[in-house]
């Protein structure tokens, strides 16, 4: 391995752990439970965005892929201090399971957005970080609670569509004008 490989390695890492951290310092907003839905409302799935956005699809999944074996750890990483593997086992363990490959597929779509174009960030956003996430985390809440998938898909899809979205909005913008600075990850991704 030469060590412009090297480097660029452990840049990689460094980066997937920070934003390992990173989501997990927005769980510390407490969660927001809604009476319809066992699936609380958490800032957790911003930080998805942002680290496929930002970091691209390897150091991004990457990254949640970290963020999950902290949680396995039993590392409090989930909203409201929470950690362990079983959490993976019940009603919002669809979702959270979901995360790196979110991340992988933001990362992915947007690799193909040329820089600053926010309208391209915010499709991946969107079909990365939400129509994924709900894609793989309301059958999981389906079979794990008992609900039809159609009550599923309104307790733990729709009625999350609307803070999402300002998720992805917020994700986007902010990795426009990182990307425009700084294009963090970028030739790295491609590369590797």
């Amino acid at each position: 391995m030469s060590s412009t490989q090297s480097s660029r390695t452990v840049r990689q890492v460094v980066l997937a752990g920070l934003f390992a951290a990173v989501v997990a310092a927005l769980g510390m907003v407490p969660p927001l439970t809604l009476p319809i839905s066992p699936v609380p409302i958490t800032l957790q799935t911003l930080g998805v965005m942002l680290a496929g956005s930002l970091l691209g699809r390897r150091t991004g999944g990457l990254a949640l892929l970290v963020f999950l074996v902290l949680l396995v750890a039993g590392v409090p990483v989930l909203a409201g201090g929470r950690g362990g593997a079983g959490y993976l086992f019940g009603p919002s363990g669809g979702y959270i399971l979901s995360w790196p490959l979110a991340a992988y597929t933001i990362g992915w779509l947007v690799e193909r957005v040329p820089p600053g174009r926010f309208w391209g960030y915010l499709v991946a956003n969107v079909v990365g970080g939400i129509l994924l996430v709900y894609l793989i985390g309301a059958p999981v809440l389906a079979l794990v609670t008992g609900r039809t998938f159609k009550e599923a898909l309104v307790g733990g899809a729709l009625i999350f569509v609307p803070g999402d979205l300002l998720k992805a909005l917020v994700a986007s913008a902010v990795a426009v004008q990182v990307r425009r600075r700084y294009a963090p990850g970028r030739a790295e991704d491609r590369a590797a």
